[in-house]
């Protein structure tokens, strides 16, 4: 049985089918703009990639926490 994937990586396949790249990608832009805010990242993707602010955030989300680990 496989678990149902669950917060932020749960927008995962939808980010990647509206927006065309895959998540890595998105991840190393987030990465790349680092150290920044999260709000500041949110707000990156939104104004330079027509990123919807849910997308942007759980984008972020996933980033930032998974750096933190």
């Amino acid at each position: 049985m496989t678990d149902k994937v669950k917060g932020p990586a749960s927008y995962f396949p939808t980010i990647e089918g509206k927006y065309g790249k895959p998540i890595a990608e998105w991840q190393a832009m987030i990465r790349a703009r680092q150290p920044a805010k999260h709000m500041e990242l949110v707000a990156f993707l939104k104004e330079e990639h027509g990123i919807g602010h849910g997308h942007a955030n759980a984008l972020v989300a996933a980033t930032l926490a998974e750096d933190a680990k």
